[in-house]
């Protein structure tokens, strides 16, 4: 299993660097939609379709990131900053209210739902994340980076904090093995990674600011640790979300689409809330200076 971890982890590196490091978009805008399209693939199979349609929901996944990226990226007008921090705002808060809703309502609600419901809330929370993916992109591949890194960071020390002080469990009825002093450690090392990131920022040239850097120079040292907390937060409801649906279709993976790794959906998860809601608390932050 390690061995396929390394080997599926290396040849993904060999393909997503250079489409990321690229001086055009394109490259990396059509590697990641593929990746949002095979996601939804796997969302409608954890709901209940198959074969065609479930490729088909895929399709209609990289469709409607197509349209939203035509309608919002695709324009210089003066009132493009406006609408893109309206956008960014509205998707946010659909995650912070949605997501406590459908957690709230526990495995057992989410097949309550109408499939044509579940359906359009993967196609739409999948679209929404390409976009940001390629929004932040778009404003440097240093700030995509430092997004992607807090999610792994937070992962990673919840992992391991979790294992070490793990007393009260976060919500055993979705995904057992998680507990508050796990998402606690996960914060912190988030906020650690915060600082170092700063600090290279500071002595090397990265191209354009991360996101810490962005969050410091916007709101100062207060608002970079709220944001950066509240970032972490959501990372845990993203990947709390997709537990609780897989649970639910009595899956353990989205599926074997990255052997050792399991899905796309299964790499993504925490991602889906945080790109969004880093570019609202950017565009927000920089507006209201």
């Amino acid at each position: 299993m390690l061995r396929q971890r390394v080997i599926t982890a290396v040849l993904l590196l060999a393909v997503l660097l250079p489409a990321l490091l690229a001086p055009m978009a394109w490259p990396f805008a059509a590697l990641s939609l593929l990746a949002v399209a095979c996601a939804g693939w796997e969302w409608a199979r954890l709901n209940g379709l198959q074969g065609a349609a479930a490729v088909a929901l895929g399709a209609a996944v990289a469709a409607l990131g197509l349209a939203l990226g035509w309608a919002l990226l695709g324009h210089a007008e003066a009132h493009a900053p406006a609408a893109q921090r309206l956008f960014w705002s509205v998707a946010t808060l659909a995650w912070v209210f949605g997501g406590a809703l459908v957690l709230a309502q526990g495995v057992a609600g989410w097949p309550q739902l109408p499939r044509a419901l579940r359906l359009l809330i993967g196609a739409l929370l999948l679209a929404v994340a390409w976009l940001a993916m390629v929004g932040a992109w778009r404003q440097g591949v240093n700030l995509l980076l430092s997004t992607f890194a807090l999610v792994w960071a937070a992962d990673i020390a919840a992992y391991f904090g979790g294992r070490a002080l793990g007393r009260r469990k976060l919500a055993p009825g979705i995904s057992p093995g998680k507990s508050w002093e796990g998402v606690w450690s996960g914060m912190l090392g988030a906020l650690l990674l915060a600082v170092v990131w700063i600090a290279l920022d500071r002595h090397f040239s990265l191209g354009a600011p991360s996101l810490y850097s962005r969050l410091l120079l916007a709101g100062g040292p207060v608002l970079l640790v709220v944001a950066v907390i509240f970032l972490s937060s959501l990372s845990v409801v993203g990947d709390l979300f997709e537990s609780l649906v897989k649970r639910a279709a009595g899956a353990k993976d989205s599926s074997a689409l990255l052997p050792g790794h399991g899905g796309v959906l299964d790499r993504i998860d925490a991602l889906l809330p945080v790109l969004p809601a880093a570019l609202a608390l950017l565009a927000t932050l920089e507006w209201a200076r």
